[in-house]
């Protein structure tokens, strides 16, 4: 891992070790760049950034031990500076808005083109924001939603599990009148034509999580 003032210093956060390698062997041929370390949990993350202190940190957002919106947070909380990519499989707009809440600087598929995630660097190191087209779609179609009250939420993770309102009214003890009033919200607001189709909503935006 060769360190040299002129370079982009990255820290690549992943749990696949095959990512990583990737990302290794990309930014090893361009001139501008150089991956100072990597870790594979937010834990690692944290640590590795207090070490090297990079100048850009591509952040997987699913890991075991410690996710990347807990290392986000922290990272940010310790050096508000920090320049954080998230690079995810995954599109879903609650989950882009919360690392973007949590200080995120850019939010990219692992899917992205490799001159997508090259450009994203040099953009969030030059000091601006950016987004995957796929990402920034989702945001902008979602950005009027009403959002789920915590009530709402907790009734669609238990509909996603499988529960019917009664399960569901004695697991939060409510009665089932309040619980499905709580299910018509739901489905309004998720646009979604039934439980099944608002819990699928629900998983695919990031919203809820099994």
């Amino acid at each position: 891992m060769s360190d040299n003032p002129q370079r982009i210093r990255i820290l690549c956060v992943d749990d696949h070790p095959i990512v990583r390698q990737g990302i290794a062997g990309l930014l090893a041929a361009e001139p501008d760049m150089a991956l100072v370390a990597d870790a594979a949990n937010g834990r690692e993350a944290i640590q590795q950034f207090r070490a090297h202190r990079p100048d850009v940190t591509l952040m997987d957002l699913q890991m075991p031990e410690m996710g990347g919106l807990d290392a986000i947070g922290a990272i940010r909380g310790e050096f508000p500076d920090a320049r954080i990519i998230v690079l995810t499989t995954y599109a879903g707009d609650s989950q882009a808005l919360r690392a973007l809440r949590a200080g995120a600087r850019g939010y990219l598929l692992k899917n992205a083109l490799h001159k997508e995630l090259l450009d994203t660097i040099r953009a969030v190191h030059a000091g601006r924001k950016a987004l995957a087209s796929e990402v920034s779609f989702e945001l902008a179609e979602h950005a009027t939603d009403d959002a789920l009250t915590p009530a709402e939420l907790r009734v669609l993770r238990l509909i996603a599990q499988g529960d019917a309102n009664k399960e569901i009214a004695r697991s939060l003890t409510l009665s089932e009148e309040t619980v499905k009033g709580q299910v018509r919200n739901i489905l309004s607001k998720l646009g979604a034509k039934d439980r099944t189709h608002a819990a699928m909503i629900g998983l695919k935006r990031g919203i809820i999580e099994l």
